[in-house]
């Protein structure tokens, strides 16, 4: 990187929901943000872990099976790889997720809101 990163000044770029946008690449691994608004498709990662952290509002994730994580802001959850979940924001929120290059956003459920990430 050559300039530091303002996650408040990323999110001005665009208004899109649940479409993520690459803001930095650590090794392999892409650095996300979205804004995200009601909910989002059941969905897991076979083979990754999700990292969330709320930079606005409030996201819930629910986790079949297991009770579902409130986080609020500045607050991390991480998604085991293989749990089913279901991000929904409270009612909107600002995140930033960490994932492996070329993870797809709905995992193996596909769906309309299936996106490939796009560097902002």
């Amino acid at each position: 990187m050559k300039t530091k990163v303002s996650f408040a000044e990323k999110h001005t770029l665009f208004d899109e929901r649940w479409t993520p946008k690459i803001i930095a690449r650590l090794d392999n691994y892409d650095v996300k943000i979205a804004k995200v608004e009601g909910e989002f498709v059941w969905h897991k990662h076979d083979d990754e872990d999700e990292f969330f952290l709320v930079t606005k509002g409030q996201l819930k994730l629910e986790l079949d099976g297991r009770e579902d994580v409130v986080l609020d802001e500045g607050e991390i959850y991480v998604v085991p790889a293989g749990q089913l979940h279901r991000p929904v924001a409270l009612p909107y929120a600002e995140i930033m997720m960490i994932e492996r290059k070329g993870v797809i956003n709905t995992g193996e459920a596909g769906a309309e809101r299936t996106v490939v990430a796009e560097k902002l």
